[in-house]
């Protein structure tokens, strides 16, 4: 009975060290490794390429106008390298074709094709896009489309938030998404494969105090592709929703002290969980891990937890103090 009682309270230890140290949920860390040859010669068509990190979510503090991003630019060059034919897009040629020339691969950087893209430009502007990417490498289709490019601006009440802030963020993360899969879509069903890899956020999961718009955008995108899947995965469609928390940035600021997941490991997280097929995954060191699980399996209590942290997150980020800190719960505006 001590021995077992001992193999019990020495399980119960390492999960907790596991759960405390974790970056991401438990069923996309079990995977560990991408499969390659699910990448190989495949065409990966990835929005939002041209920048190298920047996605945000639930407690993460943001620079003035910043697009929104995640891992776009590392995520290209991740894929080039498990040997991916790769379609950038982004409203920046100049920015796309500088990423271009630093990608190393089976295909790349002299099959990479550039596909400039502005999510909000219409549905006419989409469809030629659409267009575009499927004629090239010889007509193949695309087979993943990472639907990373998103927008988002400055943290305000969501009361505060401005008419042309509201149309701008649902534009991008909701509407030029949404628009770019329906015209997209069809390819797929005709070739009866096709797998939409959709870069979400734990705004999208948990409530986010201060980003109001962003948060309900990312649950609209989590919304429309998880009944996507449902309605068209018996026909050889798959989805992937990847939600990420705070990520750090690529460019090597170091805005806080928190720990964040890098934008490589970000990447890789995404690609592994899009090579083994899985649903939906959470991406984020503590404290925002454990928040996501908690309103995920225990939502009266992690609904509690984020009402005692929303008025003084609003007033942190107002403050430029951290937006994520265990002080919130007190009252405490940790400084940047």
């Amino acid at each position: 009975m001590l021995i077992i009682s001992i193999l019990f309270l020495a399980f119960t230890a390492t999960l907790l060290f596991r759960f405390a140290t974790a970056d991401g949920d438990f069923t996309l860390l079990s995977k560990r490794h991408p499969k390659r040859q699910e990448i190989e010669d495949k065409v990966v068509w990835i929005t939002g390429a041209s920048r190298g990190i920047g996605i945000f979510c639930c407690f993460f503090r943001y620079p003035e106008n910043s697009a929104v991003f995640c891992a776009g630019e590392v995520l290209a060059k991740q894929l080039a390298g498990l040997g991916a034919k790769l379609i950038l897009s982004a409203r920046n040629e100049v920015e796309l074709e500088r990423v271009k020339q630093q990608l190393r691969g089976k295909h790349a950087p002299g099959e990479v094709e550039i596909l400039p893209l502005d999510l909000a430009g219409g549905e006419d502007s989409l469809r030629e896009a659409v267009e575009k990417a499927e004629s090239f490498f010889s007509g193949a289709g695309v087979d993943y489309m990472i639907h990373n490019a998103a927008y988002e601006r400055p943290k305000a009440s969501a009361v505060d938030v401005t008419e042309e802030s509201l149309k701008a963020t649902l534009n991008v993360n909701v509407i030029g998404t949404i628009s770019l899969t329906q015209l997209l879509a069809p390819f797929m069903l005709k070739r009866g494969r096709g797998h939409f890899v959709v870069m979400s956020s734990a705004a999208g999961k948990t409530p986010a105090p201060g980003q109001a718009v962003y948060s309900a955008s990312k649950y609209a995108l989590n919304g429309y592709f998880h009944t996507l899947r449902s309605e068209l995965c018996q026909k050889g469609i798959k989805v992937t929703v990847v939600c990420p928390g705070p990520i750090e940035t690529s460019n090597g600021s170091k805005a806080s002290t928190e720990r964040r997941v890098s934008s490589e490991r970000c990447a890789e997280l995404t690609i592994i969980a899009a090579t083994h097929g899985l649903k939906e995954v959470w991406i984020s060191c503590q404290p925002v891990l454990a928040v996501m699980y908690l309103v995920q399996y225990m939502p009266t209590i992690g609904f509690w937890l984020m009402d005692k942290v929303g008025a003084n997150r609003v007033e942190a980020a107002k403050q430029k103090g951290s937006t994520y800190s265990l002080g919130l719960l007190f009252g405490k505006k940790k400084a940047a």
